[in-house]
């Protein structure tokens, strides 16, 4: 089962492309500079349309750790928040990308965003291990999923199955721990 319910908000896991996803909003790992570049970016970029990177014109540079909310163009969903989190080996990477989800959560909340989808954070290019990425981005999940919140759902949408199976596998941890699980 890839759901948790928490205080009657539910975290879930899913496969796919998150610029594809029929959600409010979507999380893409930024550039300081707020340029989209290769893979998501150009996804972005190409099914958005020039409106996001307009935007993100009026908003940037931010700086590690900070997001911004643009519309999401031409895509499914209605808004990203573009987050500049880590890379893998900069100091204090773990609180960083910590602080990064958190700030990504605020940033959403702060829009009045509801349902809202993180990728796998700084895995991948920016070289942050996918274990690592999966108990730091889910345990801040569910501590923002536990204090006082707007946010219905947050998921977590993952291209494939490597991707995939060090959040699922994280998520059956935290469900031992005792968190209630959503029926399907």
């Amino acid at each position: 089962m890839d759901h948790l319910k928490t205080d009657g908000r539910i975290l879930r896991l899913v496969k796919g492309d998150i610029t594809d996803l029929e959600i409010e909003a979507f999380v893409y790992y930024a550039r300081e500079d707020l340029v989209l570049g290769s893979g998501w970016g150009t996804s972005i970029a190409t099914r958005g349309g020039p409106k996001v990177q307009e935007e993100l014109k009026q908003l940037g540079p931010i700086k590690t750790t900070e997001a911004v909310v643009t519309g999401a163009g031409k895509m499914k969903a209605k808004f990203i928040v573009h987050a500049a989190g880590p890379k893998f080996q900069e100091p204090d990477t773990e609180r960083k990308l910590h602080e990064t989800t958190m700030n990504a959560l605020q940033a959403a909340e702060a829009k009045g965003i509801k349902h809202i989808a993180f990728p796998q954070m700084g895995a991948g290019f920016y070289g942050i291990p996918l274990a690592a990425c999966a108990d730091i981005t889910i345990d801040a999940a569910i501590e923002y999923l536990q204090g006082p919140t707007e946010i219905e759902e947050i998921v977590f949408c993952l291209l494939d199955t490597r991707d995939y199976t060090p959040f699922k596998d994280k998520l059956e941890a935290v469900r031992r721990g005792g968190l209630k699980v959503v029926a399907q």
